[in-house]
């Protein structure tokens, strides 16, 4: 009965979320309603809930996590600094007069974006204002340099230092634990957000390359999409001083960390206060920019850390009920050893990305299913990089991906939501052969995390 309980109450939040409820609030008051329902029917042991107050105070006061609230600043005072239309304009100016030029731009200054910010809904708008008129009024075709654009935009999502990979870190550290102790380690070893940071630098690296990849040989064999544009030229000079900013803070962040010198949290603390010197020097720092630079950098805090501390109640609940225990036994009758039982999860998240967001899917999917496979074997490193970039297709799989909302909003009526959504799918496509890479070559992973003794 409490596994019954358990999965219709998995079932009930998938539901609640679709009907748009809040996140944090649907998987707390969910849980909640359910640990009630348990209690009166005898099916939930009233105790569980005692550990509730340890568990949200362990939540304010993880260190790893100071680190979210840093990194959303750096990023919102690099967008409102307006680096990104520095870059855009020099990059433009470097590629532009070549076949599939623009595209090449924006990618480039999307990845950097990406390692300086990881904000995925402010990389779209940007570029989308930004860089999709002027690929329009070069010919471009609208499919792809919609798609171009959109997929661009999730490169944050993957490439450190990402605020997903520290929701997922944190949550991989936790799911490692439990893992150990399933299968009698005391002594347990950890999995860190520095761990996930190193780890996924490459496979972020060879997925920037697949871009550049795809839309060089669509403006091959396909000249009419992706034709040379008219654009002020740049020197190299010019695009050299143009890119040191943001590539410095780049630097010392990921840097440090990669040292060893600091930890994700202080690394953050380093690029915050970098990105708040760069600016200055830029000029862009008022009382007014300053107040909403503070504002939006609360808001998105204190979304993130309702959803966690929702999260944190949901998955005790579904514990309380012996859900972990029912997804074990029903990985265990599903034959085909633990690679089977991992294609099943990571189907199961795809699919999820059609109508669910990569927050809610971190914080409902992984908590549950995490634990399980990390006890079948699975390098947590590995697994989780496996899952951040499963996560990313989310932001682009219609009908419910943000970053193709994003695009919408800022795209003129010209461009229609159909070639937006058309527009993507190859980047979804090249998105699952990263997967695949990763599946049939772990070191793609691991080899650098191994290099640097992590």
């Amino acid at each position: 009965m409490e596994g019954q309980l358990a999965l219709t109450m998995f079932i009930v939040v998938c539901g609640v979320l679709l009907l748009g409820f809040p996140v944090a609030l649907t998987l707390g008051g969910t849980a909640l309603g359910f640990a009630a329902l348990g209690i009166l029917i005898g099916h939930f042991d009233s105790d569980y809930l005692t550990a509730l107050t340890g568990r949200i105070f362990g939540t304010m006061s993880n260190e790893t996590l100071v680190a979210v609230p840093l990194f959303i600043l750096m990023g919102v005072v690099l967008e409102r600094a307006k680096i990104a239309e520095d870059l855009l304009a020099n990059m433009a100016g470097l590629f532009g007069e070549r076949p599939g030029g623009l595209g090449v731009a924006v990618i480039i200054v999307g990845a950097l974006l990406a390692a300086s910010t990881g904000i995925v809904g402010a990389t779209v708008v940007t570029m989308g204002v930004l860089a999709l008129p002027s690929m329009l009024r070069a010919g471009y075709q609208p499919q792809l340099a919609t798609g171009t654009i959109c997929a661009t935009g999730t490169l944050g999502q993957i490439i450190p230092p990402s605020i997903a990979l520290v929701l997922l870190g944190d949550i991989m550290s936790s799911a490692y634990q439990q893992a150990q102790l399933r299968i009698n380690i005391i002594n347990t070893d950890t999995v860190s957000v520095g761990d996930l940071f190193v780890g996924a630098m490459i496979p972020g690296v060879v997925l920037v390359i697949l871009y550049l990849t795809y839309v060089l040989l669509r403006a091959a064999l396909q000249p009419a999409s992706a034709p040379a544009a008219v654009v002020d030229k740049t020197d190299a000079r010019t695009a050299v001083l143009a890119v040191l900013p943001p590539l410095g803070l780049i630097v010392l962040v990921l840097g440090s960390i990669l040292a060893g010198a600091a930890t994700p949290t202080e690394a953050a603390g380093v690029g915050a206060t970098g990105a708040l010197f760069l600016a200055w020097a830029r000029g862009a720092l008022s009382f007014n920019v300053m107040r909403d630079i503070s504002r939006s950098t609360l808001y998105t805090t204190s979304m993130v850390f309702l959803i966690l501390i929702g999260a944190a109640v949901f998955s005790l609940v579904f514990r309380g009920f012996g859900g972990d225990s029912l997804i074990e036994s029903f990985f265990e009758e599903l034959g085909g050893g633990p690679h089977m039982a991992l294609l099943v999860v990571m189907l199961v998240m795809f699919l999820l990305g059609f109508i669910l967001d990569f927050i809610e899917i971190t914080f409902v999917v992984v908590p549950v299913v995490g634990p399980v496979l990390l006890s079948m074997g699975f390098d947590p490193i590995w697994l989780g990089v496996m899952i951040a970039v499963n996560l990313q297709t989310s932001f682009l799989t219609p009908p419910f991906g943000f970053a193709l909302f994003y695009l919408r909003g800022v795209a003129p009526d010209s461009v229609s939501t159909r070639a937006i959504y058309s527009g993507v799918l190859p980047f979804v496509l090249i998105q699952l052969l990263l997967l695949v890479l990763m599946w049939w070559w772990p070191n793609l992973v691991l080899w650098l995390p191994g290099l640097l003794g992590r």
